[in-house]
């Protein structure tokens, strides 16, 4: 890796740097900094001379990020952010704003949160537009990378374990996090299963057909997990990738499944289901909202924050 001279560095170049990373299009770029595509083109040469590497190749209509870029990339935009908020801090005025976000969330954090989020936004913020994305992914940090969405709500317990460890480690962090709510997750079955009687015993659990409830259409989730760690499993039958399809399937069916026990409420066909303790201890389900940090746009993800945090508290009063 060739030793790069600091003093000598023109910083405006990691502007250049930093924008050509995020359209992957030196002609957009260009348009976005307000200079020609030959003044682009000859930022990024004078940054390959002093980083030695060619930081970006040609591909089709645009061009793509060599390794050395793909791991610049994240300081150096973390880095332009909070200058940026240092010199020009962002002010945010919900009753006037016309901003749109675009949020990735599952189907049942959706129906806990959007609710009581839009009766926030026709009251306080009318201009505010939100676009909801299927979460489908436990790591939705390339989808907020490649800024697909502005925020993903769910439960990441892997990606917060990695982004804390990097941070004690002394690592620069893009992405913050916060809290939304704390849910717990139940066994439902249809009124009238055989199991729906009685307290389920984990015998029974681990002997019944199920349906999961998987992103990635993996047939191994958390409570899978959980059993394996007691040297026990279970035959898993369906999978699905929305809990909502979930409710209905085992509304009509023998089939047990696991929802979050605020969900089922929602679902429209509660009196059809049975809940029951999970026979066996899982981890509490902590939903989270994961961004990127973005300079001057955070009093608007902070005013976001605060909305979904309200609107959890519909469901979550205590």
């Amino acid at each position: 890796m060739t030793p790069v001279n600091f003093r000598s560095l023109d910083l405006n170049l990691l502007r250049v740097f930093d924008e050509v990373m995020a359209e992957r299009s030196l002609t957009r770029a260009a348009h976005k900094l307000s200079l020609t595509q030959p003044a682009v083109s000859n930022a990024l040469r004078r940054l390959r001379d002093v980083l030695g590497d060619d930081l970006v190749v040609r591909s089709g209509h645009g061009v793509e990020p060599t390794h050395r870029a793909l791991a610049l990339w994240p300081p150096v935009r973390e880095a332009l952010a909070q200058l940026q908020e240092s010199l020009a801090p962002g002010v945010f005025e919900p009753a006037t704003a016309t901003s749109t976000f675009v949020l990735a969330m599952a189907d049942a954090t959706a129906a806990t949160l959007v609710p009581g989020l839009v009766e926030i936004m026709e009251r306080e913020a009318p201009g505010i537009s939100v676009r909801v994305l299927p979460l489908t992914t436990r790591d939705p940090r390339r989808l907020l990378e490649e800024e697909s969405a502005d925020m993903a709500v769910g439960y990441f317990p892997a990606v917060l374990a990695d982004l804390t460890a990097r941070a004690q480690s002394g690592s620069v962090i893009a992405f913050d996090s916060r809290r939304i709510y704390d849910g717990e997750y139940v066994c439902v079955m249809r009124q009238g299963h055989p199991l729906a009687g009685e307290p389920l015993t984990l015998d029974q659990f681990c002997l019944a057909r199920h349906m999961l409830v998987s992103f990635s259409g993996r047939p191994f989730g958390f409570i899978d997990e959980a059993l394996a760690s007691l040297g026990r499993e279970r035959r898993v039958v369906l999978t699905v990738n929305q809990f909502f399809t979930a409710g209905r399937v085992v509304a009509n069916s023998d089939l047990l499944t696991v929802l979050p026990r605020h969900f089922v409420p929602v679902t429209g066909i509660a009196d059809a289901l049975v809940l029951r303790t999970l026979p066996l201890d899982v981890p509490a389900v902590h939903v989270d909202a994961l961004w990127r940090r973005r300079g001057p746009q955070q009093a608007a993800i902070d005013w976001l924050l605060l909305g979904l945090a309200r609107a959890a508290r519909h469901t979550f009063p205590n």
